[in-house]
């Protein structure tokens, strides 16, 4: 699924069902454990418990500390649990205390990236503990904060002072380029052919390879039906 809206814009918030293992179960992410993937149900009562169950054991953290997929799971029951009960209170209530309010609203939040988000954090790319914080951002700044941390190798803890520029008013690029990161500045490999003719062409028309490869990609995305 693509992370576009018909308008072309960019929707900073999930669009598949409540605790659907999407992500989860995808073999091309997770391999033999897409089979084991389970979903939850927030409109059904005995998906709900399981869901409490999962929270509860998330909380606790019993199992799978280091496990971003397990994690990604546990988010998922926080996020139906919580659509299941009505709030964020009745939630916590159906754990017996064991999560409190922040700890299910924080990965309730990570459940609810767009789904090009939730997939890096599953391969790794992403740590879920940074994920929270990205999930703090509203809007397309989401994203801006995502893709710096991969391609610049953010700590959690330059994600989360960012993540607090940005709530406290401050522009999301303003934000990374006081940490030295500049956005829109990525690495690519490209076939020795398509290299040469970049760089043949950009030469020819007197402009730099970035605005030439900004044009083609404006005109692929302009037409996602046709791809």
């Amino acid at each position: 699924m693509r992370d576009q809206s018909p308008g072309g814009g960019l929707p900073a918030d999930r669009e598949e069902p409540v605790g659907a293992p999407v992500v989860r179960a995808d073999p091309a992410i997770t391999g033999e454990r897409a089979a084991e993937a389970v979903g939850f149900d927030p409109d059904d009562p005995e998906s709900v418990a399981d869901a409490a169950e999962t929270v509860s054991a998330f909380a606790q953290n019993t199992v799978g500390a280091e496990d971003n997929v397990y994690m990604l799971r546990g988010a998922a029951a926080c996020a139906a649990l919580v659509r299941g009960v009505g709030s964020y209170k009745a939630a916590a209530e159906r754990t017996d205390g064991v999560a409190s309010i922040a700890f299910i609203r924080k990965w309730a939040r990570v459940h609810d990236l767009p789904q090009s988000i939730r997939r890096h954090v599953a391969r790794g790319h992403i740590a879920p503990t940074a994920a929270k914080h990205i999930a703090r951002v509203p809007g397309e700044a989401r994203f801006t904060l995502a893709w710096a941390t991969i391609d610049s190798d953010l700590t959690v803890r330059e994600v989360r002072a960012i993540a607090s520029e940005v709530n406290d008013g401050a522009d999301p690029l303003d934000a990374l380029q006081s940490y030295g990161v500049t956005s829109g500045r990525l690495t690519l490999d490209v076939p020795p052919e398509l290299y040469n003719e970049l760089r043949r062409r950009s030469s020819v028309e007197n402009r730099a390879p970035g605005d030439v490869v900004a044009e083609a990609l404006t005109d692929y995305f302009e037409e996602p039906s046709e791809r």
